[in-house]
């Protein structure tokens, strides 16, 4: 079995025509027709079925098309990789993320990157509150940590774990001394949110407020400012507590509503190498770092007050 004949077969599936198949291979209809024999005798059944009127592919000829695409896919991908190495450049991946990436995973997941992919070169690129989605919706990153909920159409999503919520607050305010809050505690409080407009993470940080005071921020750290003067509450994430921390701000827990997950994610359809390799090394570092994933879910210990 050769790429020759696996991509005399594609041609084959795709245009289910030998004639236009042979043209576009520039190949002759003869030349052509050996190749997908050879190949059937390769695999060990028939791949196409051919009357005088039509070409069809047999059940395990749409299989082996599958396989046979991703083949040559990955084939393809390599060889351009190679030629650029050779070149002396390296290949590069971005990686977008917003505040807090994938906590204290994050150094464990780019370090077990490059390790596997000793020649590839990393670009971290972070983005404020106003794109949820890392510069994935942009196309200026390749694969990106993502906060969700948020709107994912058009994307690929592979969540790591969930975390829970909290609420911040002054230190001063009314809500600031309790133990836990509840959404309805929140319902006459102005709420800060990101700038968006993505309506899956507006309803998801304001409760899914339909009207009331909302504040609308940048950025986390502008987020947080607007807590500590006073001018809002935000709903956020537990880990703000142990990575942003602001003088004059409190994080309460916030029972009875869900957390919020972190993913990795790319375009559907923009898995190579690379960004397919990502993925996997931040899933299986995941797998592997089980006691720090459970300390990261873990909303024990969330309430703080900075001093």
């Amino acid at each position: 079995m050769n790429t020759r004949r696996l991509r005399a077969f594609v041609a084959v599936a795709e245009e289910l025509h030998f004639t236009r198949a042979a043209a576009r291979l520039y190949l002759a209809q003869q030349s052509l027709s050996k190749q997908i024999a050879e190949l059937e005798a390769d695999v060990g059944t028939p791949l196409l079925t051919r009357t005088s009127r039509r070409v069809e592919l047999t059940p395990a000829g749409a299989v082996f098309l599958d396989a046979a695409r991703d083949v040559l896919a990955r084939l393809d991908q390599g060889v351009t990789q190679a030629r650029s190495v050779g070149r002396g450049e390296h290949a590069v991946l971005r990686v977008g993320f917003i505040v807090g990436a994938a906590l204290e995973l994050t150094p464990l997941i780019l370090g077990d990157f490059a390790e596997r992919y000793p020649d590839a070169r990393l670009e971290l690129r972070e983005f404020g509150l106003t794109d949820p989605t890392a510069g994935l919706g942009t196309a200026e990153t390749d694969v990106a940590f993502l906060r969700l909920p948020c709107a994912t159409d058009g994307l690929d999503v592979y969540p790591l774990f969930t975390e829970p919520s909290v609420v911040g607050v002054r230190s001063t305010h009314r809500l600031a001394a309790r133990e836990s809050l509840t959404p309805a505690d929140l319902a006459d409080e102005p709420i800060a949110v990101g700038r968006t407009s993505d309506a899956v993470w507006r309803d998801f940080w304001t409760l899914a407020r339909a009207d009331g005071p909302l504040v609308e921020t940048s950025s986390h750290s502008e987020e947080m400012e607007v807590v500590a003067a006073g001018l809002a509450c935000c709903i956020t994430p537990a880990a703000a507590a142990r990575f942003t921390p602001r003088p004059a701000v409190r994080f309460v827990p916030l029972t009875g509503y869900p957390g919020s997950t972190v993913a990795v994610a790319h375009r559907a359809g923009a898995d190579g190498t690379l960004v397919r390799g990502f993925v996997e090394t931040a899933t299986a570092t995941v797998a592997r770092e089980r006691e720090t994933v459970a300390v990261i879910g873990n909303v024990a210990g969330t309430q703080t007050q900075s001093r």
